[in-house]
């Protein structure tokens, strides 16, 4: 299972007025200016948040290419809308913990909702992240069904939320490679309920995420070029199934060169695991 796992999968009301469609892919700079990043994305100014401020980092960020989109970020936004057709995406999260009064775990917790639903309880970035001024991205999917994407920041506890860059692809977008179907039951049968939870790291990116089991399976969707996402040095991937009460139940570390990842052959794979119950 050579490949760069991408897989999938908020939000309170926006009080925003209806507005004209917003073009699909959506990348927004929280709390910048428009930028175009290394791979010749163009990233819009900030827009569509509900309320907090504006804010600049003012240490150097590591961790990624483009530092220049974590340079900013939106302080306690409430709640991000974007209109957009009807449809399955991709949304990945760009954060940074760079505020001196912060760099501490457990200084900033809050959680992250999309249509409504908890993705990510309680996050920690600079937990995460590995400490102070190193970029993380987190992804997720969503599902539009009413012309509306709306992302919730709530506060959980110590400092406020905060979010330094939104990137909404479609999900055809997304996935440039094979489908990993992964199916995770116990040894008399039955399904397991949690979650798959899966990280990508190198020296310039930390990329994490995670997707609820249904039914015991999940499916995930692989990079067949690491480079899409910008990775040209030797990466990690991890892959780890959490039961409903945190326990990890299995673990799989993937150490990979990116010139050495060639998928474009592969049509589909599977993973069948057995876990033991805690």
């Amino acid at each position: 299972m050579k490949s760069l796992l991408c897989v999938g999968v908020f939000s309170l009301l926006a009080s925003l007025p209806a507005a004209a469609a917003t073009s699909v892919p959506v990348r927004v700079h929280c709390g910048g200016a428009k930028y175009t990043d290394t791979k010749g994305n163009v990233w819009q100014a900030d827009f569509g948040f509900k309320e907090g401020k504006s804010l600049t980092n003012t240490g150097g960020i590591t961790g990624t290419p483009d530092p220049t989109l974590f340079s900013t970020y939106h302080w306690d936004p409430g709640t991000y809308s974007f209109q957009i057709p009807n449809g399955k995406y991709q949304v990945n999260l760009y954060f940074v913990e760079a505020t001196p009064n912060y760099e501490k775990i457990g200084a900033r917790i809050f959680n992250v909702f999309v249509q409504g639903a908890t993705v990510f309880p309680n996050l920690d970035v600079f937990s995460e992240a590995g400490g102070a001024n190193t970029a993380l991205i987190k992804s997720t999917m969503a599902t539009v069904s009413n012309g509306t994407l709306t992302l919730g920041f709530g506060y959980s506890s110590g400092g406020e939320p905060d979010v330094s860059a939104i990137e909404i692809l479609s999900a055809n977008q997304a996935i440039s490679g094979p489908a990993l179907s992964l199916t995770f039951k116990y040894p008399d049968g039955t399904p397991v309920i949690g979650a798959l939870n899966y990280s990508v790291s190198s020296s310039l990116l930390s990329f994490k995420g995670s997707q609820k089991l249904v039914n015991g399976f999940a499916e995930a969707d692989l990079f067949a070029n690491p480079s899409a996402m910008g990775i040209s040095a030797q990466f990690t991937v991890t892959l780890s199934l959490t039961d409903t009460s945190g326990h990890t139940l299995w673990q799989m570390n993937l150490g990979m060169n990116p010139a050495q990842v060639n998928l474009a052959a592969v049509q589909s794979s599977a993973l069948n695991v057995v876990v033991q119950k805690l």
